[in-house]
């Protein structure tokens, strides 16, 4: 896993996906946030753990004990506290947040991203897979969510549907407005994206045939 704060670049950044997450959340619903614990905290991949951490639990905090290692280096021993904030809830009861413990951060996060130490998603540089979408293929996912909001067959090659029983006029032509709107912007992107491919192309066979 790559270090604390190291990104790849505005373009080339990694994912919250690419790391192990560690959401207080979770944490929180299985009852592992009460004071005097010890446990395991293991990551999961096709039924084999792939990555593992030790967690003690004291008041409001918790202590990563775990070991790690940069680009192929020596393991080293890592061992620190994590805050854990409260919030009250609207209907009562209280809900808690990690406060990142990367220096000179400490925001309040639901979850934190392991790599040579646990940060939140802004200090180690992350973005959502979402934010590496190209353009057209957001589209389609907002189309997609929209048909599947109206009942329609998935797909938006497979054109409009009807509207749904009980659903308001209004409503349907907004959502129906929309969709349209995103499938012409999936189909131009498309259109686009095969012209950029076959002009590339184009241009090397035109390279190979010429001998150049």
């Amino acid at each position: 896993m790559g270090g604390y704060g190291s990104g790849r670049g505005q373009r080339g950044k990694n994912t919250t996906s690419d790391m192990r997450a560690l959401d207080v959340r979770r944490l929180q619903r299985d009852g592992l946030l009460i004071p005097g614990q010890a446990f395991g905290w293991n990551w999961m991949r096709h039924g084999e753990t792939v990555a593992s951490i030790q967690i003690r639990t004291e008041v409001d905090r918790l202590i990563l004990d775990y070991r790690s290692r940069s680009n192929g280096g020596e393991w080293q021993a890592m061992e620190y506290p994590v805050r854990v904030a409260w919030t009250p809830c609207n209907l009562g009861g209280r809900r808690a947040w990690f406060r990142c413990p990367a220096p000179g951060c400490g925001r309040r996060v639901a979850i934190l991203y392991g790599g040579s130490r646990f940060a939140c998603r802004h200090c180690h540089r992350l973005v959502y897979d979402c934010q590496r979408e190209p353009d057209h293929d957001r589209a389609v996912r907002r189309a997609d969510t929209i048909r599947r909001q109206l009942g329609w067959e998935p797909g938006i090659l497979n054109g409009s549907g009807r509207k749904p029983k009980g659903m308001h006029w209004r409503t349907f032509e907004r959502l129906r407005a929309e969709h349209d709107a995103f499938v012409n912007a999936a189909l131009a992107g498309m259109a686009q994206s095969l012209g950029l491919v076959n002009r590339r192309l184009t241009g090397l066979w035109d390279h190979l045939i010429g001998g150049g």
